[in-house]
């Protein structure tokens, strides 16, 4: 893996937040890469949850400052960094007060997802994007985790396809069971839509229910990992009738072998 960069892209990685399917193999995969001496870094949202003096979070001035347009609106990129302790990793941070505040990740304390998670999304996904520019920092693969990620693959086709440090990086879409109930905002395909994302390719999203996130994630995605052991038969059979390359579930002692040869031979 020494000649490969990836850029890992995930809503939940571990010791940041609980431990679950998502946080646990945001970790688990980027470190596998790292230890073959692959270069590789990791962006998450920094939610209001995550405690930052105790994981040493600080701010990257010379990254932060930007702007990123949201339906219209104009919204301060924050760029926050912390190192992962004893693996040398460094994680980056998106952040803005209005979206990634509040002291909880995509739900309220009564359980109700957050009526602008869709926008979080948004600009989750233009904020990494746009901070890469900024590192000027070219990855082979982008591997996209958790459903707050999953507008990347779509921004990524479409609104960066003349962006000329991407040229050649390919995009892998890990998918897992862990999914919310009810649907993000109603808006969230004209919202979209308004960055010239053209609408025919976001059909699925008129319900943008998690299902339909995901399977609209795959559609703009070069590669699809199973990631769940008991994923849904209906995303299942979506993969694997997809025409894109996917690998099916990989018990962990398995993962090193089956992700190397993923990465090296099915994306290249």
């Amino acid at each position: 893996m020494e000649d490969k960069r990836i850029l890992f892209v995930s809503s939940e990685v571990v010791p940041y937040l609980a431990e679950n399917e998502v946080s646990l193999l945001s970790y688990d995969v980027p470190k596998m890469v790292n230890d073959q001496g692959g270069q590789i870094r990791i962006f998450m949202p920094r939610y209001g949850n995550i405690n930052e003096r105790r994981h040493q979070l600080h701010e990257v001035i010379r990254l932060s400052g930007m702007n990123l347009v949201v339906n219209d609106v104009d919204m301060p990129l924050i760029i926050k960094v912390a190192s992962i302790p004893k693996e040398r990793i460094q994680v980056y941070f998106i952040d803005n007060d209005e979206y990634f505040k509040r002291k909880a990740t995509f739900t309220d304390e009564e359980g109700v997802l957050y009526p602008d998670n869709d926008e979080r999304a948004i600009f989750f996904a233009k904020g990494v994007v746009e901070t890469v520019k900024k590192l000027n920092w070219v990855p082979d693969i982008i591997h996209v985790h958790g459903w707050m990620a999953a507008l990347l693959p779509v921004y990524m086709k479409h609104y960066y396809k003349n962006e000329a440090l991407f040229a050649d990086t390919k995009i892998v879409t890990s998918v897992y069971g862990q999914s919310f109930e009810g649907s993000l905002d109603a808006e969230l395909i004209n919202k979209i839509a308004f960055d010239g994302v053209p609408k025919d390719q976001l059909a699925l999203l008129e319900n943008p229910n998690f299902e339909n996130i995901i399977k609209t994630s795959i559609l703009h995605s070069d590669g699809v990992i199973i990631a769940s052991e008991n994923l849904s038969s209906s995303l299942t059979k979506f993969i694997e009738t997809c025409d894109k390359p996917f690998l099916p579930f990989t018990p962990k002692d398995k993962l090193v072998e089956v992700y190397t040869n993923f990465y090296k031979n099915t994306v290249k």
